[in-house]
């Protein structure tokens, strides 16, 4: 039994002082309560640590490479994928195990102790399937062991290039599958995740109505009955467009009219909804998945979180790109998208929660409810992921309760302050630092060094 003393930690009963958490050898949670026994580790402040819900770690190679305008004097979305696409011309499987894993890590540094890989890198370069077939999700689950952290598997079905079924073409064709080599894929990597460490879960994640048809749709649900969907929905304008010419209505409203979503599914973005749709998901008991620094770095738009959550909607937080992985300014980014469309302040508080307390609330619901992983609260039989936080500094100068999270989410050093991530029980981040961030980094960079001009 491994025993951590919090002089505050927030359980489901609210804010505890003087907590001792007891974590059994299978990491979850096997008490809380006053301390009773010497404790292995101690903290100032203890958080329940969220899932990511979205993620592409692939594309954490290219940050910082696609700030430029496009040769016709603008970018956008579409020029930046198509940057995307070209850096697929040369990824190989150990370089992507490479990326992977310091992606990972700089997730648990940044306080995440899980994350749903939304995983459609499938095949080799020029499209065609590796000797092994779910060898990329193989390594996806390796990147995933080394650093340590909690993984929610979501193998993803791509069939097209647009609504009209057009074929895919260049870095695209990496990610394509046809419904039954899909199913064989999805087989091999549910293997795989039932292989790997026992906190692991598959989910499946039809990429989204651009690119897979009604049918599609259908075949990817049906492989994992009771597990999580992930899916794009209704990122970008453009994509709304190209849905209601090809399917007669609106992305949300189409799936919401078309399928019977309930809390099993995550839809990615959202950010072109009307008013209407907003509601609709959020009665569905879906989780809406932002990921509002990418959502922000790629124009997409900006979420009706204030819509959504009056009419009592979930949502969670996610990386995405990976442009920038830091779990308080996803949160903070997301207040201040509301705050200057609504000229307002506090816009996501309640009367009895602050803001950083609302915003890591749905954090750690949605999150849990996504992965479909038990975590997300510091209780009995749940997945031990902990944020441990250092509050004797000038960012939280030891405030407590909701006014240390709202020092954390809102003076932008937040991360400064975690000194340890526990996921599932391991012991990953001692001190702010990942305990293999050293090895990790310099596998990141042998890769990028061999990727040379492809990035």
């Amino acid at each position: 039994m491994h025993y951590i003393h919090a002089k505050q930690a927030l359980t489901p009963n609210g804010w505890e002082r003087d907590v001792q958490i007891a974590v059994d050898t299978d990491g979850r949670i096997a008490s809380v309560g006053p301390q009773l026994a010497p404790p292995s580790d101690q903290q100032d402040l203890l958080l329940p640590a969220p899932v990511n819900l979205h993620s592409h770690a692939f594309q954490r190679a290219i940050s910082g490479l696609t700030e430029t305008r496009g040769p016709d004097g603008q970018d956008s979305f579409w020029t930046w994928r198509t940057r995307m696409y070209q850096f697929l011309d040369h990824l190989n499987p150990d370089q992507t195990e490479a990326i992977a894993s310091l992606v990972f890590m700089e997730m648990l540094e940044a306080g995440y102790a899980g994350v749903a890989e939304f995983h459609y890198l499938h095949h080799d370069v020029d499209g065609h399937s590796y000797a092994h077939l779910p060898e990329m999700s193989e390594r996806i689950i390796a990147a995933a062991q080394t650093a340590g952290i909690g993984l929610t598997l979501l193998p993803v079905l791509y069939q097209f290039g647009g609504c009209d079924g057009r074929a895919l073409t260049g870095g695209q064709t990496r990610f394509g599958n046809d419904t039954a080599r899909f199913a064989r894929l999805f087989e091999g990597a549910q293997t795989a995740v039932i292989n790997a460490h026992a906190d692991y879960r598959i989910g499946v994640a039809p990429h989204s109505l651009r690119a897979v048809d009604p049918a599609g749709l259908d075949a990817a649900i049906a492989l994992n009955p009771g597990g999580p969907i992930h899916m794009h929905l209704a990122e970008q304008k453009g994509e709304v467009d190209e849905v209601r010419t090809a399917l007669g209505a609106r992305p949300v409203e189409w799936l919401l009219d078309h399928h019977q979503v309930d809390p099993r599914w995550c839809l990615i973005h959202c950010t072109q909804m009307t008013e209407g749709e907003a509601k609709g998901l959020a009665h569905s008991g879906a989780v809406a998945g932002l990921c509002p620094i990418t959502e922000s770095n790629l124009g997409d738009g900006i979420f009706r979180g204030v819509k959504f959550l009056a009419h009592g909607g979930t949502l969670g937080f996610g990386s995405d790109s990976n442009v920038q992985i830091s779990l308080f300014d996803e949160l903070r980014t997301l207040e201040y998208s509301q705050r200057l469309r609504d000229h307002s302040r506090a816009a996501l508080a309640t009367s009895s929660r602050s803001t950083g307390r609302v915003l890591l609330d749905h954090a750690l619901k949605g999150g849990a409810q996504a992965a479909g992983r038990r975590s997300g609260a510091i209780a009995a039989g749940h997945q031990a992921d902990l944020i441990g936080l250092q509050t004797d500094n000038q960012w939280v100068c030891s405030r407590t309760g909701d006014s240390a999270l709202d020092a954390l989410v809102f003076t932008g050093r937040g991360q400064d302050c975690i000194s340890d991530v526990w996921s599932a029980g391991r012991h990953v981040v001692k001190n702010g630092r990942h305990i293999r961030r050293s090895a990790i980094i310099r596998n990141f960079n042998a890769a990028i060094a061999q990727l040379g001009q492809a990035i």
